[in-house]
């Protein structure tokens, strides 16, 4: 029964995210900061788990393609899918789910536990609409040009891997790249993205906004945000993957 109360708590808790702002202006500056910490924090991250994604993807790939009737061109086709379809939207979104979940849990328990939420509802100010809903916003706004900049890095760590070792040559690597490309496959990728996005900024808000106790029960409350994000971004990938691509 637990978990009906939990998915219950949490879409009255979305309903009150999403409720209309008094004041849209400051909000605005609220998203532009959140954007910051979502986004521009988690550059650095995410390049250096692209590059070696996509190297290793390459070193893979032209492992098991011993066979010299298999054209070396689809080790960059793999990797350029493998990217796309999943390591970029994917598995990005789970190291996201424990830097940047985290970090919104353990600020909005920290507020919850110091009172300070409890103070701006004395106020009259929907704390959560103003302390979540900026950060469901950057977070969806950011996702694509995080997952666009982890498939470029990805697919030039590929080939800096692949032409490296010598598996693979640039012009094999690069034609393997445009060979039978379906414009399809980003869209897809780009959807998941953003659902992805919204389930780590909205789950770990909750948990980190309904702590309960000290200093101790903050961690406990970041642990099961980053927990329970990773579980439904895995979930989601399976529906969005069965319902899009079957």
């Amino acid at each position: 029964m637990n978990i009906f109360l939990q998915i219950g708590r949490y879409a009255i808790f979305i309903q009150h995210v999403f409720a209309k702002p008094d004041k849209p202006r400051i909000y605005l500056q609220q998203i532009v900061k959140e954007m910051e910490n979502y986004g521009l924090n988690s550059i650095g991250i995410v390049s250096i788990i692209s590059v070696f994604m996509g190297a290793v993807i390459t070193i893979q790939t032209a492992t098991n393609m011993a066979n010299p009737l298999l054209p070396k061109y689809l080790i960059g086709l793999a990797a350029r899918d493998s990217q796309i379809l999943e390591f970029s939207s994917t598995i990005v979104s789970l190291i996201l789910a424990g830097k940047v979940g985290s970090s919104f849990a353990s600020e909005l328990g920290t507020m919850r536990v110091t009172e300070q939420i409890d103070a701006l509802e004395i106020m009259g100010v929907n704390s959560a609409s103003y302390l979540v809903f900026p950060k469901v916003v950057a977070a969806v706004f950011m996702s694509p040009f995080l997952y666009i900049l982890s498939v470029f890095i990805g697919i030039f760590g590929g080939w800096l891997a692949g032409v490296a070792s010598g598996v693979v040559t640039s012009s094999e690597f690069f034609y393997g790249i445009q060979y039978d490309l379906k414009p399809f496959y980003i869209t897809y990728s780009l959807i998941k993205s953003f659902v992805f996005a919204f389930i780590i900024a909205s789950v770990s808000s909750f948990y980190g906004y309904y702590t309960t106790g000290g200093a101790l029960d903050v961690g406990k409350s970041s642990t099961q945000a980053v927990v329970y994000s990773m579980i439904l971004i895995l979930l989601f990938n399976f529906l969005i993957s069965y319902f899009l691509l079957l």
